[in-house]
């Protein structure tokens, strides 16, 4: 047996624990100021019904998306808004039943079990669908930064999500190139060039080009106009009605800001959320919510109650949202953990029902 060697499962354990580590001690300075009896004072007055339309706003964003996706899914192969709704609803189960960020290959594997697809070509449709949330949420974040100031002195936040938006805007960009470059290269029927192709072994090759290839099947952009709109427009909802999960949160403990502030409050929280998920950081949704709120004026342990409960109605809507569409299409969380079982995640290749 050889020491000496940090085997990367150990080096995972490392960066989890360091993770937790760097989540702990950014969740104790931005509540450096928290009173027990300030935070039993706010959760004794709220008024909880204003939080019913929570789990219902939650749904419909993920509804929309569901709209969102059949548009681009609709020139492969037309697929109902509800069956898409419940992939979507399974996805995110999915990411509590795997620890990894598994929510596209699930919808795609679901999707391509149920309709008779490929995987790969689902997973394009997905893709493309996240390019265009992507693009929008950089033109928020240019409204955010025009319109609203943040309540700060050293202007790092600003600066911050000034170099977020152009790089995301960048990165984006890369990525539409590298999708139309892979589906021209794709009608030749070969992705790979003939040298790699030549180097690597059969059993790599082979797989890696046929994926590719069906990947890039469904690189394609609905024909009709008006899909092309709705596609956006859906995309401009959907971070609209994210914004709104604040707003109910907030009206419960008798908080209400500007408009333009709660943009903001998600563009700022979906580049933190990104950045804290790379490093591996935990509880970086209830730091990052606690931290902008505060700096719009609401007191810490508000700006807590608000961020737990958004954080947790999420949860619990996505979660059992889930299950019941899950078995709703005769499938057990034992089918996601059979697939996690295989190769850790769901099989990408061709896949018929």
């Amino acid at each position: 047996m050889l020491t000496g060697i940090t085997t990367p499962s150990r080096w995972r354990n490392r960066w989890l624990w360091l993770g937790g580590l760097l989540g702990l001690l950014a969740m104790l300075w931005v509540l450096r100021d928290f009173d027990l009896e300030r935070l039993r004072a706010v959760l004794v007055t709220a008024d909880y019904r204003l939080l019913l339309p929570l789990p219902l706003l939650i749904g419909f964003e993920q509804l929309i998306r569901a709209f969102k996706w059949r548009q681009f899914l609709h020139a492969l192969h037309p697929v109902g808004v509800w069956r898409l709704f419940g992939a979507i609803m399974v996805g995110y189960l999915g990411n509590l039943v795997v620890p990894l960020r598994v929510s596209p290959l699930v919808r795609a594997w679901l999707i391509a079990r149920l309709e008779a697809m490929r995987v790969g070509t689902v997973l394009a449709s997905i893709a493309l669908e996240r390019i265009v949330d992507g693009f929008v949420f950089v033109g928020f974040t240019a409204a955010a930064l025009v319109f609203i100031g943040f309540p700060e002195k050293s202007g790092s936040v600003r600066e911050g999500l000034v170099w977020g938006g152009a790089g995301s805007l960048m990165v984006f960009s890369l990525v539409v190139a590298g999708l139309l470059l892979l589906r021209r290269t794709a009608s030749r029927g070969s992705v790979l060039p003939g040298a790699v192709f030549r180097r690597l072994p059969n059993r790599l090759a082979r797989p890696i080009d046929a994926f590719a290839v069906l990947f890039a099947e469904g690189i394609v952009l609905p024909r009709e106009t008006w899909r092309r709109v709705a596609i956006v427009a859906a995309a401009v909802a959907m971070k609209i009605v994210a914004a709104l999960h604040f707003v109910f949160a907030g009206l419960a403990f008798g908080v209400l800001l500007a408009p333009m502030q709660y943009v903001f409050i998600m563009v700022f929280l979906g580049f933190l959320i990104i950045l804290a998920g790379m490093l591996r950081i935990v509880g970086s949704f209830t730091v990052g919510a606690v931290f902008v709120l505060h700096g719009f004026g609401v007191g810490v342990e508000t700006a807590l109650a608000m961020a737990v409960i958004v954080q947790g109605a999420s949860f619990t809507t996505l979660a059992a949202t889930g299950a019941l569409a899950l078995w709703a299409e005769g499938l057990g969380l034992s089918e996601l953990r059979a697939q996690r079982a295989g190769n850790g995640l769901p099989s990408l290749g061709p896949l018929r029902r």
